[in-house]
């Protein structure tokens, strides 16, 4: 009888140890190894779209007329851009070129911007800028700074003068990459273009008129691995 019941515990445990050994670690049971994908980084070389409006002040002044402009209007255009992160910091360098819509003209002011009137605009707009940001993740806090390019059109009674002038621009923006190499960003750029001119054949004298906007834009990003 005591033969017996030693022969079933022994049956037993030989049967249950497998399982048992089974749950033990390193007991024989395969499992997957837990693979992680590269962490996020902002650093590449980047092209994009960006869109938005500008709003600002142009103030005339010459010996035969003076006035003042709010110009205004959209603008559209495209981004390049390079970064490297290091740490939670990333440092880039971005150029971008957009069309303009920003004009305005009044009829305020002295000579002829009293009449006919004195119009003023642009009709694109560039800055090559660096950029300087704090990574949150895939949140990105920066500030940029650096040159503005645009051509500035004073107009009076249908005639025209244009110059291409350079100067500053500054800002901020935050991006955010939400899908892969896709990020999407909201930035906003003061633009200084100095002053432009015309003379004695459209103005009637020496007359200058200086060009300041405001940017608010959003655009979208393509990053190269």
């Amino acid at each position: 009888m005591i033969r017996s019941i030693l022969s079933a515990c022994a049956l037993a445990i030989a049967l249950a140890s497998p399982s048992f050994a089974a749950d033990m670690p390193g007991g024989g049971r395969y499992q997957e190894p837990v693979v992680f994908g590269p962490a996020f980084t902002w650093s590449g070389f980047y092209l994009g779209l960006n869109g938005g409006y500008g709003w600002g002040s142009s103030d005339w002044s010459g010996s035969v007329a003076t006035g003042s402009n709010s110009p205004g209007g959209g603008l559209f255009g495209g981004t390049v851009g390079f970064n490297m992160q290091t740490g939670s910091f990333v440092y880039g360098v971005e150029g971008d070129v957009a069309g303009s819509w920003i004009r305005s003209s009044t009829s305020t002011g002295t000579g002829f911007c009293s009449f006919p009137g004195c119009q003023i605009q642009t009709s694109w707009l560039a800055t090559a800028r660096v950029r300087v940001g704090y990574a949150f993740d895939r949140a990105l806090v920066y500030a940029t700074a650096g040159g503005a390019f645009g051509d500035v059109q004073m107009s009076t009674g249908g005639v025209s003068a244009t110059s291409t002038n350079a100067g500053w621009t500054a800002g901020l923006g935050l991006e955010y990459a939400f899908l892969g190499p896709w990020s999407a960003k909201a930035e906003y750029l003061y633009a200084n273009l100095g002053t432009a001119s015309c003379g004695l054949a459209i103005c009637g004298g020496a007359t200058s008129a200086s060009y300041t906007v405001n940017i608010f834009r959003v655009g979208v990003n393509y990053k190269f691995w």
